[in-house]
Formats: C-alpha cells, sequence, structure tokens
C-alpha cells in the first residue's frame, strides 16, 4: 500500500512539473529572429516567445457591418455606455469553421471590457446605432455598435508581419522553466488595421 502511494505521488509531481499555464499578451514587436520573438508590453517589460510549427499567425481584414447576417456567430469586445448597455469597441465575424468558438459572455483583461461571443438572433438600426441581439447558452445580450466600429474577420498571415512596431495580441504558453510559446498571435495588418480583440 505504501508503494502505491509512493507511485501515486510520484504521478501527481510529475504532472504539476509538466504543468503550463496559458496568457494573452497584447504588445508591439521588437525583433523577430530564428524563431524567437520579443515582443514590449505597454508598461515597457520585454517577453521572449518561441514560434514553433504549431504557432499561428493572423491578422484583422475590415468588412462592412452589413456582411454580418443574423444566424452568423461573431465575438464583440465591448464597454458599457452611460445608460449601462454594452457598446461595441469592435465586431469580428468568425468563419462557419470556427462557430461555436468561446461562447459566452466574460470580462476581458482590460478593466471594464467585456467579450461576448454568440450567435446574431437579431439586427435591428436603434437610435445610438446598429443593435445585434447575441444569444449564447444560458444568456443573451444586446450590443449596440456605433458607426465607425471596427468590423472584421481573420485572415491567415505569416511571419512578414512580426514587423517591428507592429502590434500583436497573442496568446502564449509558459512552461514549469518559464520559456514562453507563442500559440496564436493577432498581428497588425498589411493596410495597418491592429488586432481588436
Amino acid at each position: 500500500m505504501n508503494r502505491f502511494l509512493a507511485i501515486l505521488l510520484g504521478m501527481i509531481i510529475v504532472a504539476t512539473a509538466h504543468a503550463q499555464t496559458t496568457s494573452r499578451i497584447r504588445a508591439n514587436v521588437v525583433s523577430l529572429a530564428n524563431n524567437v520573438l520579443v515582443v514590449k508590453t505597454a508598461v515597457g517589460k520585454e517577453i521572449r516567445l518561441q514560434l514553433n510549427d504549431k504557432t499561428t499567425i493572423s491578422y484583422a481584414k475590415l468588412i462592412k457591418l452589413t456582411d454580418i447576417k443574423e444566424g452568423d456567430f461573431v465575438g464583440s469586445a465591448a464597454m458599457p455606455g452611460p445608460d449601462g448597455k454594452l457598446v461595441a469597441r469592435e465586431v469580428h465575424l468568425f468563419p462557419p469553421d470556427r462557430r461555436g468558438t468561446g461562447e459566452g459572455h466574460r470580462p476581458m483583461d482590460e478593466p471594464g471590457t467585456t467579450m461576448t461571443n454568440a450567435t446574431v438572433a437579431k439586427t435591428f438600426k436603434g437610435v445610438r446605432g446598429q443593435e445585434l441581439t447575441m444569444q449564447y447558452k444560458g444568456g443573451e445580450k444586446i450590443i449596440i455598435v456605433p458607426e465607425g466600429t471596427p468590423i472584421v474577420i481573420n485572415e491567415v498571415g505569416d511571419k512578414s508581419l512580426l514587423v517591428p512596431g507592429s502590434a500583436v495580441v497573442i496568446s502564449a504558453q509558459t512552461a514549469p522553466d518559464g520559456s514562453v510559446t507563442a500559440l496564436r498571435i493577432q498581428a497588425t495588418s498589411k493596410d495597418g488595421v491592429k488586432p481588436v480583440t
């Protein structure tokens, strides 16, 4: 019995040692060389990230709000307006193969900002802009989309987008030894459209 407990404890220790944490990094590119991406955050912290064959790179392409139809799956970062209603900072149209990604409503890393990933149940013109009724499992949100709000869809990109000064949003994984690997990178497009989520 004691031997069994020792083996079990050893397995737990090994599993813990292999535990990795994921995080979201908003920054600007400093350099890229030999698959090592160096970025600097808004507070001046430099982070080195390893890129590998599984790292995906994408960029935001501007589309029109009229391209979004009822039944589409979208994501929107929003903040409450003076009346408490959610006002979109951007709207992101997901391609059909990514329907359901991150479905729900939750706070983001930026104080006061929320993210809603949901199906557009209804769209109508309101006083302050187009309003989207967004439904997700267990809830519904109405989001006001004022004129001029960035409406985007992600396109596949490559390392040529990772130029010094380019704004990026990175989903990263930190290993127990402190090394950081970039899983997904959203970069500024060649047209200058910055990542919006």
